[in-house]
């Protein structure tokens, strides 16, 4: 079909200007004022070609562009903490919250000690993995498993699981 100016404009249309608008107000081709007056005028735009005559002047732009390869994701690769940090971040997590329940034991009214039930079963765990030496995150002085440290090391079948790098 040949392009027509006087085709009725649709809101894809008016929507799709308004967005090459923005993006030539942000390059600085664009003037406040000069975007505000456009802006005003796509949206009361009849036709196709009132809105190719906003936009005559100015640059094509590919609204739609794919990103450049150097874009690409790389898998992200954890850097493992050391064992002391991950042992006081533990540690300041247990404190932080018991403190916060007993707080709200002691404005309710100092009933039966139910903070208790929380922190003790917790404080024994920790204080169980600091002695037998584990990580605070149940392995042993890894942090990240293996996406961490080699992907190669992922079991097959695992490539579409979302969160694991493809082969």
């Amino acid at each position: 079909m040949a392009y027509d100016p006087n085709i009725r404009a649709s809101d894809v249309d008016r929507d799709r200007a308004a967005s090459l608008l923005r993006e030539h107000h942000a390059a600085g081709r664009l003037t406040a004022e000069e975007f505000n007056d456009r802006l005003d005028s796509t949206f009361a735009a009849k036709t196709v070609g009132e809105i190719d005559g906003l936009l005559r002047d100015l640059p094509g732009i590919d609204l739609y562009r794919l990103p450049d390869a150097a874009l690409t994701r790389q898998p992200r690769q954890n850097q493992p903490r050391r064992h002391g940090e991950a042992w006081r971040a533990a540690w300041g997590s247990w404190v932080a919250i018991t403190l916060v329940l007993f707080v709200v034991w002691a404005l309710g009214g100092h009933g039966y000690p139910w903070p208790l039930w929380v922190a003790g079963p917790w404080g024994a765990i920790l204080v169980g993995r600091w002695i037998s030496g584990s990580h605070p995150q149940g392995r042993r002085g890894q942090v990240g498993g293996p996406t961490a440290q080699d992907p190669a090391k992922l079991p097959r079948g695992d490539e579409d699981l979302p969160g694991r790098p493809g082969p």
